[in-house]
């Protein structure tokens, strides 16, 4: 990753943890997750037990990471951090699993992403709190036990599908994130602008929520853009004029739709007559990743009826020809 690409996530990370709520209380929308998750929580410490392992799963941007970090927050333990792909040798896990203490979190993100081979030596460590890892090359090999403290495995995905029924069975709570309402966004925008110090007025707010494609992650980082708009400009308030200007230069339509998803839509109508068409050949049409396409592009395009999955493959509806003002 070359520096310039590394200071742009650091400045996104940082800029997220920033704005992230601390406790359930601070915590907008998914109302249903929240308040079982809150009781679970409360029962466990009544008990003083380890909560019992969380799954949280829905599109990206929608708060999986933040209510991990709440989780943490209102136990009152420590939260650790990983992910998926970083997760590669048994020794991986086992690094991460021996610096817990007992209740702490331990959170994973992408966990479908985890080697079926890892996947199975995380069973004994969710299921008996111990840890079985075989060592060494082969000849000289021998195998460990560890135990391990009680603790809370909160794993996140955007792909439930992809995670084998042995590893989703061992999760006592299973939780689905939806995209949030435009109200919902509305408040956390300006929430988040509070914390930011930033003053800004209700119709811009109500812009920004109505263009973020129902996705807080989007919104706040829109609402970030904006303020740089604003500042450079010497405004004092984030007003509609300066959100309405900042949008139109950022490429973000009315509905929320960016370049990306123009180019993915348009390539549809004017390479594949609509469709259907398969993924692999849409990905190589507009030169994305599949995995892009699937878990980035697709989710709201479908939530919001521009497109249709079809066992053939996915295909133009008529309100994108519509909205695109192109004939059928």
């Amino acid at each position: 990753m070359n520096s310039e690409l590394k200071s742009e996530y650091q400045e996104s990370d940082n800029f997220e943890k920033t704005i992230r709520p601390q406790v359930f209380d601070e915590y907008i929308g998914q109302t249903d997750v929240k308040e079982n998750i809150k009781v679970f929580v409360t029962a466990a410490k009544m008990r003083n037990t380890s909560l019992d392992h969380v799954l949280l799963y829905g599109p990206p941007g929608l708060g999986k990471t933040t209510l991990s970090h709440i989780i943490a927050n209102e136990l009152g333990v420590n939260i650790k951090t990983a992910s998926g792909p970083t997760i590669e040798k048994s020794g991986d896990l086992a690094a991460i699993l021996s610096t817990l203490e007992p209740y702490d979190v331990l959170f994973i993100d992408e966990i479908h992403r985890i080697p079926r081979y890892i996947e199975e030596i995380l069973y004994s460590a969710m299921e008996d709190f111990k840890l079985d890892i075989v060592i060494g090359t082969e000849g000289q090999s021998r195998n460990i036990n560890i135990d391990l403290p009680p603790f809370t495995l909160v794993g996140a995905t955007t792909r439930a599908g992809d995670l084998s029924s042995p590893l989703r069975d061992r999760f006592g709570i299973t939780c689905k994130l939806n995209y949030y309402t435009t109200e919902e966004l509305k408040t956390i925008v300006k929430r988040s602008a509070r914390v930011l110090n930033l003053n800004i007025d209700d119709k811009a707010a109500e812009i920004i929520a109505k263009r973020s494609r129902r996705t807080p992650r989007i919104a706040n980082r829109l609402l970030k853009r904006i303020s740089d708009f604003a500042l450079v400009k010497g405004l004092d308030v984030i007003n509609e004029s300066i959100t309405n200007e900042s949008l139109k230069r950022l490429n973000v339509d009315e509905s929320g739709l960016d370049k990306t998803d123009i180019e993915y839509l348009e390539s549809l109508i004017n390479k594949f007559n609509g469709g259907p068409v398969g993924i692999e050949s849409i990905a190589a049409s507009i030169g994305e990743e599949q995995t892009t396409i699937e878990d980035v592009i697709e989710p709201f395009l479908l939530q919001e009826g521009f497109i249709k999955r079809t066992i053939r493959g996915r295909q133009i509806t008529d309100k994108t020809y519509e909205y695109l003002g192109i004939e059928k």
